[in-house]
Protein backbone atom coordinates (compact mmCIF):
# COMPACT_ATOMS: atom_id res chain seq x y z
CA UNK A 1 0.00 0.00 0.00
CA UNK A 2 3.01 2.16 0.09
CA UNK A 3 3.27 5.00 -2.47
CA UNK A 4 6.58 6.20 -4.12
CA UNK A 5 6.08 9.39 -5.77
CA UNK A 6 8.90 11.29 -7.46
CA UNK A 7 9.07 14.60 -5.66
CA UNK A 8 6.42 17.19 -7.37
CA UNK A 9 7.19 15.03 -10.20
CA UNK A 10 4.00 17.11 -12.56
CA UNK A 11 3.76 20.18 -13.71
CA UNK A 12 0.54 20.49 -13.87
CA UNK A 13 -0.83 17.77 -11.54
CA UNK A 14 -4.61 16.77 -11.65
CA UNK A 15 -6.95 14.17 -9.28
CA UNK A 16 -5.70 10.88 -11.10
CA UNK A 17 -2.19 11.63 -8.74
CA UNK A 18 -4.63 10.74 -5.66
CA UNK A 19 -5.94 7.46 -7.27
CA UNK A 20 -3.62 4.96 -5.35
CA UNK A 21 -3.71 1.39 -5.95
CA UNK A 22 -4.87 -0.87 -2.75
CA UNK A 23 -7.45 -3.20 -0.91
CA UNK A 24 -10.35 -0.66 -2.34
CA UNK A 25 -11.91 0.62 -5.35
CA UNK A 26 -12.24 4.29 -5.97
CA UNK A 27 -15.66 5.61 -6.82
CA UNK A 28 -17.28 9.01 -7.52
CA UNK A 29 -20.75 9.77 -6.46
CA UNK A 30 -22.90 12.93 -6.30
CA UNK A 31 -23.93 14.65 -3.52
CA UNK A 32 -25.48 18.23 -1.92
CA UNK A 33 -24.58 19.50 -5.45
CA UNK A 34 -21.17 18.10 -5.79
CA UNK A 35 -19.14 14.99 -6.70
CA UNK A 36 -16.95 13.32 -4.86
CA UNK A 37 -14.02 11.01 -4.58
CA UNK A 38 -14.83 7.96 -2.16
CA UNK A 39 -12.54 5.09 -1.15
CA UNK A 40 -14.34 2.30 -0.93
CA UNK A 41 -13.48 -1.04 0.57
CA UNK A 42 -16.19 -4.05 1.03
CA UNK A 43 -16.11 -6.88 3.36
CA UNK A 44 -16.64 -10.78 2.16
CA UNK A 45 -19.87 -11.09 3.43
CA UNK A 46 -22.77 -8.07 3.25
CA UNK A 47 -24.79 -6.50 4.79
CA UNK A 48 -22.26 -4.90 6.59
CA UNK A 49 -22.67 -1.57 8.32
CA UNK A 50 -21.08 1.32 6.82
CA UNK A 51 -17.97 3.23 8.32
CA UNK A 52 -17.37 6.89 7.01
CA UNK A 53 -13.96 7.80 7.14
CA UNK A 54 -13.28 11.77 7.29
CA UNK A 55 -9.41 13.37 6.87
CA UNK A 56 -8.49 17.06 8.34
CA UNK A 57 -6.17 19.25 7.05
CA UNK A 58 -3.62 19.68 5.35
CA UNK A 59 -4.49 15.63 3.95
CA UNK A 60 -6.80 14.05 1.73
CA UNK A 61 -8.14 10.10 1.88
CA UNK A 62 -4.88 8.81 1.96
CA UNK A 63 -4.40 9.54 5.89
CA UNK A 64 -6.75 6.29 6.43
CA UNK A 65 -4.87 4.08 4.36
CA UNK A 66 -3.34 1.97 7.27
CA UNK A 67 -7.47 1.56 8.91
CA UNK A 68 -9.26 0.87 5.70
CA UNK A 69 -8.33 -3.18 5.45
CA UNK A 70 -8.32 -3.40 8.82
CA UNK A 71 -12.02 -2.22 9.45
CA UNK A 72 -12.75 -4.31 5.94
CA UNK A 73 -11.05 -7.60 6.96
CA UNK A 74 -13.55 -7.25 10.87
CA UNK A 75 -16.69 -7.07 8.49
CA UNK A 76 -16.90 -3.43 7.96
CA UNK A 77 -18.32 -1.69 4.76
CA UNK A 78 -15.69 1.51 4.42
CA UNK A 79 -15.66 4.40 2.87
CA UNK A 80 -12.83 7.23 3.39
CA UNK A 81 -14.23 10.50 2.06
CA UNK A 82 -11.92 13.23 -0.20
CA UNK A 83 -13.39 15.86 1.54
CA UNK A 84 -15.08 19.18 -0.43
CA UNK A 85 -12.25 20.96 -2.05
CA UNK A 86 -9.76 17.67 -2.01
CA UNK A 87 -8.02 14.89 -3.47
CA UNK A 88 -9.98 14.02 -6.69
CA UNK A 89 -13.12 15.53 -5.23
CA UNK A 90 -15.00 18.65 -6.53
CA UNK A 91 -13.66 22.18 -5.61
CA UNK A 92 -15.93 24.85 -5.51
CA UNK A 93 -15.24 28.21 -4.36
CA UNK A 94 -18.03 28.21 -1.38
CA UNK A 95 -19.37 25.31 0.75
CA UNK A 96 -16.71 25.37 3.35
CA UNK A 97 -18.44 25.99 6.46
CA UNK A 98 -19.21 23.18 8.95
CA UNK A 99 -23.13 22.85 8.14
CA UNK A 100 -22.66 22.56 4.54
CA UNK A 101 -19.71 19.47 5.22
CA UNK A 102 -22.39 17.93 6.99
CA UNK A 103 -24.59 18.11 4.36
CA UNK A 104 -22.05 16.60 1.74
CA UNK A 105 -21.49 13.72 4.06
CA UNK A 106 -24.88 12.86 4.79
CA UNK A 107 -25.41 12.80 0.74
CA UNK A 108 -22.51 11.06 0.11
CA UNK A 109 -24.00 7.94 2.30
CA UNK A 110 -27.42 7.90 0.95
CA UNK A 111 -25.49 7.98 -2.95
CA UNK A 112 -23.79 4.77 -1.57
CA UNK A 113 -27.32 3.19 -1.14
CA UNK A 114 -26.91 3.25 2.94
CA UNK A 115 -29.52 4.92 5.28
CA UNK A 116 -26.72 5.22 7.73
CA UNK A 117 -23.30 5.23 9.01
CA UNK A 118 -20.91 5.65 11.72
CA UNK A 119 -19.12 8.84 11.42
CA UNK A 120 -15.12 8.70 12.10
CA UNK A 121 -13.08 11.85 11.32
CA UNK A 122 -9.85 13.24 12.37
CA UNK A 123 -8.76 16.71 13.29
CA UNK A 124 -11.73 18.86 11.23
CA UNK A 125 -12.89 15.08 10.11
CA UNK A 126 -13.81 15.02 13.81
CA UNK A 127 -15.71 18.41 13.98
CA UNK A 128 -17.57 17.21 10.91
CA UNK A 129 -17.85 13.86 12.85
CA UNK A 130 -19.50 15.80 15.97
CA UNK A 131 -21.61 18.17 14.35
CA UNK A 132 -23.37 15.04 12.35
CA UNK A 133 -24.68 13.75 15.52
CA UNK A 134 -26.83 17.54 15.44
CA UNK A 135 -27.29 18.19 12.64
CA UNK A 136 -27.70 15.34 10.48
CA UNK A 137 -29.00 12.87 13.28
CA UNK A 138 -30.96 10.69 10.71
CA UNK A 139 -27.90 8.96 8.67
CA UNK A 140 -25.48 8.98 12.36
CA UNK A 141 -25.58 5.77 13.92
CA UNK A 142 -22.31 6.62 16.31
CA UNK A 143 -19.54 9.34 15.96
CA UNK A 144 -15.68 8.79 16.34
CA UNK A 145 -13.58 11.85 16.42
CA UNK A 146 -9.43 11.53 16.37
CA UNK A 147 -7.61 14.65 17.90
CA UNK A 148 -11.12 16.24 17.48
CA UNK A 149 -12.95 17.82 20.67
CA UNK A 150 -16.53 18.26 20.21
CA UNK A 151 -17.20 21.81 18.46
CA UNK A 152 -19.87 23.11 21.41
CA UNK A 153 -17.37 25.85 22.78
CA UNK A 154 -19.51 25.68 26.58
CA UNK A 155 -16.43 24.81 28.36
CA UNK A 156 -13.84 25.84 25.89
CA UNK A 157 -13.12 28.14 22.76
CA UNK A 158 -11.28 27.72 20.27
CA UNK A 159 -8.32 29.49 21.36
CA UNK A 160 -8.15 27.62 24.36
CA UNK A 161 -8.06 24.09 22.86
CA UNK A 162 -4.73 25.52 20.83
CA UNK A 163 -0.91 25.24 22.06
CA UNK A 164 0.51 28.43 21.75
CA UNK A 165 2.39 27.39 18.44
CA UNK A 166 -0.67 25.78 17.29
CA UNK A 167 -3.14 28.98 17.57
CA UNK A 168 -0.11 31.27 16.12
CA UNK A 169 0.30 28.84 13.03
CA UNK A 170 -3.68 29.18 12.89
CA UNK A 171 -3.49 32.61 12.57
CA UNK A 172 -0.94 32.75 9.84
CA UNK A 173 -3.72 30.68 7.51
CA UNK A 174 -5.59 33.82 7.14
CA UNK A 175 -2.84 35.34 5.44
CA UNK A 176 -4.41 34.51 1.49
CA UNK A 177 -2.09 33.34 -1.01
CA UNK A 178 1.13 32.85 1.46
CA UNK A 179 -0.15 29.87 3.46
CA UNK A 180 -1.08 28.15 -0.17
CA UNK A 181 2.39 28.83 -2.10
CA UNK A 182 3.85 27.16 0.86
CA UNK A 183 1.89 24.04 1.44
CA UNK A 184 2.81 22.45 -2.24
CA UNK A 185 6.62 22.73 -0.71
CA UNK A 186 7.57 19.06 0.38
CA UNK A 187 10.11 21.17 2.95
CA UNK A 188 7.25 23.29 4.32
CA UNK A 189 4.59 21.03 4.40
CA UNK A 190 6.81 18.46 6.69
CA UNK A 191 7.63 21.42 8.91
CA UNK A 192 4.14 22.36 9.68
CA UNK A 193 2.95 18.28 10.06
CA UNK A 194 6.13 17.22 12.19
CA UNK A 195 5.52 20.03 14.06
CA UNK A 196 2.05 18.84 15.50
CA UNK A 197 3.07 15.08 15.40
CA UNK A 198 5.01 12.96 17.81
CA UNK A 199 6.34 10.31 15.53
CA UNK A 200 7.90 11.75 12.14
CA UNK A 201 6.47 11.75 8.71
CA UNK A 202 8.47 9.80 6.30
CA UNK A 203 9.74 11.91 3.44
CA UNK A 204 7.75 9.74 0.90
CA UNK A 205 4.36 10.99 2.83
CA UNK A 206 4.93 14.36 2.94
CA UNK A 207 5.30 13.86 -1.02
CA UNK A 208 2.01 12.37 -1.49
CA UNK A 209 0.21 15.27 0.25
CA UNK A 210 2.49 17.76 -1.03
CA UNK A 211 1.56 16.02 -4.68
CA UNK A 212 -2.47 16.54 -3.68
CA UNK A 213 -2.03 19.94 -2.58
CA UNK A 214 -0.87 20.65 -5.88
CA UNK A 215 -3.62 19.80 -7.51
CA UNK A 216 -5.36 23.47 -8.97
CA UNK A 217 -7.42 24.87 -5.61
CA UNK A 218 -6.84 22.32 -3.53
CA UNK A 219 -4.05 24.24 -1.25
CA UNK A 220 -6.59 27.08 -1.24
CA UNK A 221 -9.82 24.78 -0.49
CA UNK A 222 -7.78 23.02 2.01
CA UNK A 223 -7.54 25.75 3.95
CA UNK A 224 -10.97 27.31 3.68
CA UNK A 225 -12.50 24.62 6.51
CA UNK A 226 -9.92 25.43 9.14
CA UNK A 227 -10.22 29.39 8.30
CA UNK A 228 -14.03 29.11 8.68
CA UNK A 229 -14.09 27.08 11.84
CA UNK A 230 -11.08 29.04 13.87
CA UNK A 231 -11.91 32.50 12.83
CA UNK A 232 -16.10 32.77 11.04
CA UNK A 233 -17.81 31.53 14.28
CA UNK A 234 -18.44 35.07 15.65
CA UNK A 235 -20.44 35.45 12.92
CA UNK A 236 -24.39 34.78 11.84
CA UNK A 237 -23.58 31.39 10.41
CA UNK A 238 -21.05 30.68 13.39
CA UNK A 239 -23.39 31.45 16.02
CA UNK A 240 -25.95 29.20 14.96
CA UNK A 241 -23.71 26.24 13.89
CA UNK A 242 -22.41 26.77 17.44
CA UNK A 243 -26.22 26.59 18.67
CA UNK A 244 -26.77 23.44 16.25
CA UNK A 245 -24.27 21.62 18.13
CA UNK A 246 -24.87 22.24 21.89
CA UNK A 247 -27.69 19.08 22.42
CA UNK A 248 -26.36 15.94 23.86
CA UNK A 249 -25.17 13.02 21.34
CA UNK A 250 -26.99 9.83 22.52
CA UNK A 251 -25.11 7.97 20.07
CA UNK A 252 -22.21 5.69 20.79
CA UNK A 253 -19.15 8.09 20.91
CA UNK A 254 -15.47 7.56 20.62
CA UNK A 255 -13.00 9.97 21.46
CA UNK A 256 -8.98 9.48 21.14
CA UNK A 257 -6.62 12.26 21.99
CA UNK A 258 -2.81 11.98 21.46
CA UNK A 259 -0.91 12.95 25.14
CA UNK A 260 2.43 14.51 23.06
CA UNK A 261 -0.38 16.58 20.36
CA UNK A 262 1.44 19.78 19.51
CA UNK A 263 -1.26 21.34 17.87
CA UNK A 264 -4.13 20.62 20.46
CA UNK A 265 -3.76 20.83 24.42
CA UNK A 266 -4.74 17.60 26.11
CA UNK A 267 -6.30 19.18 29.26
CA UNK A 268 -9.03 20.86 27.58
CA UNK A 269 -9.75 18.09 24.39
CA UNK A 270 -12.69 16.33 26.39
CA UNK A 271 -14.60 19.01 28.16
CA UNK A 272 -17.39 19.65 26.14
CA UNK A 273 -17.80 16.28 24.84
CA UNK A 274 -17.86 14.69 28.58
CA UNK A 275 -20.48 17.49 29.27
CA UNK A 276 -22.75 16.70 25.99
CA UNK A 277 -22.24 12.68 25.39
CA UNK A 278 -24.28 10.28 26.69
CA UNK A 279 -22.23 7.25 26.00
CA UNK A 280 -18.81 8.25 25.63
CA UNK A 281 -15.70 6.41 25.42
CA UNK A 282 -12.81 8.52 25.96
CA UNK A 283 -8.98 7.57 25.61
CA UNK A 284 -5.34 9.63 25.84
CA UNK A 285 -2.73 7.40 23.49
CA UNK A 286 0.22 8.13 25.27
CA UNK A 287 2.69 7.95 22.26
CA UNK A 288 0.64 9.37 19.61
CA UNK A 289 0.68 13.70 18.29
CA UNK A 290 -1.78 14.78 16.41
CA UNK A 291 -1.93 12.72 13.53
CA UNK A 292 -3.08 9.67 15.66
CA UNK A 293 -4.29 7.30 12.40
CA UNK A 294 -0.77 7.48 10.71
CA UNK A 295 1.43 7.38 14.09
CA UNK A 296 0.23 4.76 15.73
CA UNK A 297 -2.20 2.62 13.22
CA UNK A 298 -1.87 -0.48 14.65
CA UNK A 299 -3.07 1.40 18.37
CA UNK A 300 -5.85 3.11 16.78
CA UNK A 301 -6.99 0.31 14.90
CA UNK A 302 -7.78 -2.00 17.80
CA UNK A 303 -9.37 0.73 19.68
CA UNK A 304 -11.88 1.47 17.34
CA UNK A 305 -12.64 -2.01 16.48
CA UNK A 306 -13.21 -2.70 20.11
CA UNK A 307 -15.26 0.21 20.71
CA UNK A 308 -17.32 -0.68 17.09
CA UNK A 309 -18.06 -4.25 18.90
CA UNK A 310 -19.41 -2.96 21.20
CA UNK A 311 -21.51 -0.07 20.36
CA UNK A 312 -22.50 -1.26 16.61
CA UNK A 313 -21.51 -5.09 15.74
CA UNK A 314 -21.73 -6.22 12.53
CA UNK A 315 -23.88 -8.96 13.17
CA UNK A 316 -26.67 -6.45 15.21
Amino acid sequence: MGVVLTRLRHVNRDFSDVLTDGPWKHEFVSANGTRFHVVVAEPEQRPAPLVILLHSFPQFWWAWRHQIPALTAAGYRVAAMDMRGTGASDKPPAGYDMATRTRDVAGVIRSLGEQNAVIIGHGLGGVTAWSMAALQPSVTKAVGALAAPHPAHVHTSTRSMLSRSGFAQVSLFRVPSLTERALIKPDALAKLMNSWAHVKFAQDDIDVYANALGIPFAARNSLEPLRWYTHSLPSVLGRRFLQSVRTPVNVPALQLQGAQDHYLRRESASADSSAFCTNLRYEVLADAGHFLPEETPETVNSIILDWLHDSVHPQR
